[in-house]
């Protein structure tokens, strides 16, 4: 009854309801997603070739004992049992490498971090400044530690000790990079100098995006200059913060060229680092299955210090 009523009417018939289509899985629209991939799949290949696969041979070689020409002998586990517990050399090695790390954070983060607050209040020639500072990171290894043997020399007279005698402290002059006790610190100031500039343009970065009328409102309530920074620019520039840390971390503990090309890792093995004991066994001692387990354990030391400054920071960011 109700059908012919509707029919008489001219009601259309109720049509079913459209199905809808199911959503995709994915976040980007499949176009875009090609497009990611074509450009994502080419880093991440290069950086397998060039950085996961020495890191694989060196775990497969660090499991023998090999001189380069002989064949290769199993030794398993040997090379790092002698690593840990019969190499006085490469604890010696460790700690200068620690030592060296405190001084070139010290250097790189607080100085870029000093700078570049001094850059945000700085009304004119901050770009020269900038450039000034970043020129460090652009020159060749090679010149900077022609630079500070100049430097730090003590026949003929280098700048440092001609400077401490017109000041009346003539009798501090040393041989900087002969003494024991100065070398270490001799040989990590270079590098801590070289890349203040890198990181100071990073963070002065950050602290450019904090919002001034924060700060602004800060200081019409009385807060000082620390609380300013701490409760309000530090709080915005602690991921760039971290990732600079991790870093300049990263880079300390890989640091080689500036430390061999001054001192070899001398005088004895007052400045002798991992990277450079690592290098010396595998082409000096040709002993590339020993080097190899320095190797990953300078891999091992990388990823337990990244490990660290996210515990340590992340941390305090949840308090």
């Amino acid at each position: 009854m109700t059908e012919l009523t509707q029919t008489a009417v001219g009601a259309a018939p109720a049509r079913p309801p459209r199905r809808r289509k199911p959503m995709s899985t994915s976040m980007l629209p499949r176009r875009s997603t090609l497009s990611v991939l074509v450009f994502l799949v080419p880093p991440l290949v290069l950086y397998g070739v060039a950085v996961l696969l020495p890191i694989v041979q060196s775990l497969f070689l660090s499991l023998f004992s090999w001189d380069g020409i002989t064949d290769m002998a199993f030794v398993g586990l040997d090379n790092y049992v002698k690593m840990l517990t019969r190499d006085d050399v490469f604890w010696t090695s460790f700690g200068n490498a620690l030592g060296y790390l405190a001084i070139c954070l010290v250097l790189q983060l607080g100085g870029a971090l000093l700078v570049a607050g001094l850059l945000t209040a700085l009304p004119r020639a901050r770009e020269l400044v900038k450039t000034l500072y970043l020129l460090p990171a652009v020159i060749s290894t090679v010149a900077i530690a022609i630079l500070f043997q100049r430097l730090y020399a003590l026949e003929p007279v280098g700048l440092i000790n001609q400077l401490l005698a017109w000041v009346g402290l003539g009798d501090l002059q040393t041989a900087w990079l002969s003494n024991v006790q100065t070398v270490l610190a001799a040989v990590s100031i270079p590098e801590g100098w070289r890349f203040t500039g890198l990181y100071m343009l990073i963070i002065y970065a950050a602290l450019m995006a904090v919002p001034r009328d924060l700060e602004e409102a800060a200081r019409l309530d009385g807060a000082s200059w620390w609380q300013i920074f701490w409760r309000i620019r530090f709080p915005y520039i602690r991921p760039v913060w971290i990732t600079t840390t991790v870093m300049a971390t990263t880079f300390a503990l890989r640091g080689f060229d500036i430390p061999y090309l001054l001192t070899n890792g001398g005088p004895g093995q007052s400045s002798e680092l991992l990277t450079t004991y690592m290098y010396k066994t595998a082409f000096v001692h040709t002993d590339y299955g020993y080097a190899s387990a320095i190797s990953m354990f300078i891999v091992v030391e990388c990823l337990v210090a990244v490990g660290l400054i996210f515990l340590l920071l992340r941390r305090k960011d949840k308090s």
